[in-house]
Order: structure tokens, then C-alpha cells, then sequence
């Protein structure tokens, strides 16, 4: 991974970034991937035990044989990057303008195990909507940064940079890129960052958009959390995400719980490609259900590549450890109200961690200007289904245009 300049005498400075991983890493990892020690397969036919051995087998042999880097390298590199300095440490980001005159200043945050390869596939449609059967009024000027620790950015130092240090970041990238007008969207630690910088509120700051909303009702959440019963009285659609929140307590939050409390334990992943994609497969119930019918040869909104892509690039920039940091630096509960205060629209997917129901939001959210429920998405709503989540983002911020344009 190269910076095009030498040396940066100055901190505010935007530098040109691009990727090349040597052949000998490449050629390293495949040495790796093909010496693994696997153990004996799970003891029951599903996946209760952990992904099973026949999916992370299926990725191997692929990933150490078949699998081409480049294809995504050239993807990246065809994309205008950067690297600059903001409070203290280098952040890499993705910045795309549209064409179109009036483009609203969009900044789209992943979360873990992901990173700005999730976001590719909405580059064009969100930057160039005339090309994908949308209007010339719904484009974005789209800037797409790698969290601190994650991916291409610097790896933090010393303790502090946590959630709303990381949403403070993001206001002074807009900034400096001379963004006097903005809109956020993030999902998972996206999410969260983007409450944090609705929170925050920063004049420049229109409005946010979120997959993962922070709605749930403390005495839901502490409920689902405790293994308690759901209190009475819950519609459908709130029982429904109860009955979710308390599978995800119970059932995939160990690694969350591992990384919060002893992230540098976690060795391993930085020393084994292939138990590094195990742990990041072993996300969420429905995202990990996906991949794996993926790996057995069948055809859903992601491929072997897109999945691969995203872990060769945790593996390549040695990312394990450091982006599991940011679950020990969080002291917020992932799901509960933040008290956001500016204009809020948002996206439920059925096959999120949990779907909130509108009451939930409406109540979290004072200022909602959207809500829509989509047909088909989980987690990774970018990575999955870039058509849903495009035409979304683009109905979610429409009312504000006049706004902006107007200011």
C-alpha cells in the first residue's frame, strides 16, 4: 500500500493513496491458507456450533487457489483515495463527485467485520443515479472512510478513539474538503457513528441515515439482554424484534463480548487467514447463513469474491486486533435511543440483527423524516442489496434538497 508523496510537511494536507500488495504477501497468503490445521467437524448437522467446517473449507480451497486480489485492487485503485491526518492519525477515504451540479455531500461509514469494500457497489449509483434510472437531483458527492484501525487508515496508539472521537473525525474530513452542507449514513459501527454525529449536531450537519437504528426501548433491551421475558403488550412487528434482539444476546454476541473485554487475546486472527474468515463469518445468524449458502454454489446478493475481498483486505493490512479495539473503546449500547435531535431517515431490513418496528423509531427519533421497510437485505444492507439501499438513501434525504440548495 503506497502514499504517492514522500514526505508531508503539512497535517491538513490530502494525499493521494493507492494499493499494491507485493506478489510476496500474496503468494504468503496462499502458503497459509493451503498448511491449515483443521480440526474435526461440528457435532450436530447446523450451524449452532460455529460456521461449519465444510463452508470454511469450501472458502479455502477457493481462497488459496482460485481466489484473484488484483480484481478488487484495480476496483479500489480505480476509484479517486486519500490519506490525511486528523487529529493525530492518517485516515484513508474514498472520495467520489458526481457530475451532476446540486450533488448533496454524503458520508457513509461501515462498521465491523467490514470495511469501505462494502460500500464499492453503491459508488456509481449513488455518484451517477442518471446511469441507474434515477434522477439527476438525487445525486451524492460521496466521501467513504476506512475507521480508525480498519483497513488502509492509522492504527490508534494510545486509548481514546472511540465512537463519538470517531464521528468529531468525520465532521472535519467534511470540512476540510470544503463541505459547508452534509448528510451521514452508516450501518452496525456506522450506525452508531452516525447517531453520535446526530448527537453532536454540527451545524453542517443536515440530516442522517441509518440501516441499524438505535430504537430500541431500555426496558426491551435490558429484557432481551437478561434472557427475560418480553414485557406485555408488544405488537407483532415489536414482539418480532424482541424475539431477534434476545437470539442475538444469546447466541451471536460472543465475539462482540471477546473483543469488548479482551481484544488482544485474539492472536489467532492475525496469524491464520483462515481462522481470521471464520470469526468474521461468524457475524450474525442471517449474514452468516448467507455466506455459507454462498460458499456451497448458490447465487445470492453476494459472491465468494465480495466475501473474500473484504477478509484478504483485514489480512493484508493486519487489521484483527486493531479494529477489534473499537468494541473495548465503546461504552454505548449498540441498539438504544442516542437522543439524536436533527432529521433522521431510515431502512429496515427483514434480515438485520433486529427490524425495528416504526414505533420504536418514531419515538427514538423526533425529527424522522423516513422510514421504510425493504423486502430483502441483512446486515451488510450496501454489500448485499446496493439497489434497495441506493433508491433508499436517495428517497431518505429527497425532502432535504430543497434545504440545502436553498442555504
Amino acid at each position: 500500500m503506497t502514499q504517492t508523496s514522500a514526505t508531508v510537511p503539512d497535517k491538513n494536507a490530502i494525499r493521494p493513496f493507492h494499493v499494491n500488495v507485493p506478489e510476496a504477501e500474496l503468494t504468503e497468503l496462499r502458503r497459509r491458507i493451503n498448511s491449515t490445521k483443521w480440526p474435526e467437524r461440528e457435532l450436530v448437522a447446523d450451524a449452532t456450533q460455529g460456521v461449519q467446517l465444510a463452508t470454511v473449507q469450501a472458502l479455502a480451497r477457493y481462497w488459496g487457489a482460485e481466489y484473484d486480489w488484483r480484481k478488487v485492487e484495480a476496483r479500489l485503485n480505480a476509484l479517486p483515495q486519500f490519506i490525511t491526518e486528523i487529529d493525530g492519525l492518517d485516515i484513508h477515504f474514498i472520495h467520489v463527485r458526481s457530475k451532476h451540479e446540486d450533488a448533496l455531500p454524503l458520508i457513509v461509514t461501515h462498521g465491523w467485520p467490514g470495511s469501505v469494500i462494502e460500500q464499492l457497489k453503491i459508488v456509481d449509483p449513488l455518484t451517477n443515479p442518471t446511469a441507474h434510472g434515477a434522477s439527476a437531483s438525487d445525486a451524492f458527492h460521496l466521501v467513504i472512510p476506512s475507521m480508525p484501525g480498519y483497513g488502509f487508515s492509522g492504527k490508534p496508539t494510545a486509548p481514546g478513539w472511540d465512537p463519538d472521537r470517531i464521528a468529531r473525525a468525520w465532521v472535519a474530513l467534511m470540512k476540510r474538503l470544503g463541505y459547508t452542507q452534509f448528510v451521514a449514513q452508516g450501518g452496525d459501527w456506522g450506525a452508531l457513528i452516525t447517531d453520535l454525529m446526530g448527537v453532536q449536531a454540527a451545524p453542517e450537519l443536515l440530516a442522517i441515515h441509518t440501516n441499524m437504528p438505535g430504537a430500541v426501548p431500555n426496558d426491551i433491551d435490558g429484557a432481551a439482554f437478561t434472557g427475560a421475558p418480553a414485557p406485555s403488550g408488544l405488537a407483532a412487528d415489536e414482539q418480532h424484534a424482541f424475539d431477534r434482539l434476545a437470539f442475538f444476546y444469546k447466541h451471536g454476541l460472543g465475539y462482540a463480548i471477546e473483543m469488548a473485554n479482551r481484544p488482544q487475546t485474539l492472536y489467532g486472527l492475525a496469524d491464520s487467514p483462515v481462522g481470521l474468515a471464520a470469526w468474521i463469518l461468524d457475524h450474525d445468524e442471517a449474514s452468516e447463513a448467507l455466506m455459507a449458502r454462498v460458499f456451497a454454489g448458490q447465487s445470492e446478493g453476494l459472491t465468494r469474491d465480495d466475501i473474500l475481498d473484504n477478509i484478504t483486505l483485514y489480512w493484508f493490512t493486519n487489521t484483527a486486533i486493531s479494529s477489534a479495539r473499537l468494541y473495548l473503546e465503546n461504552k454505548l449500547a449498540f441498539f438504544a435511543p442516542k437522543n439524536v435531535a436533527i432529521p433522521v431517515a431510515v431502512s429496515v431490513y427483514p434480515d438485520e440483527i433486529y427490524a425495528a418496528p416504526r414505533s420504536w423509531v418514531e419515538k427514538a427519533y423526533p425529527k424522522l423524516i423516513h422510514y421504510n421497510r425493504l423486502p430483502k437485505g441483512c446486515h451488510f444492507a450496501a454489500w448485499e442489496q446496493p439497489q434497495f439501499f441506493s433508491e433508499d438513501v436517495r428517497a431518505g434525504f429527497r425532502s432535504l434538497r430543497k434545504v440545502a440548495k436553498a442555504a
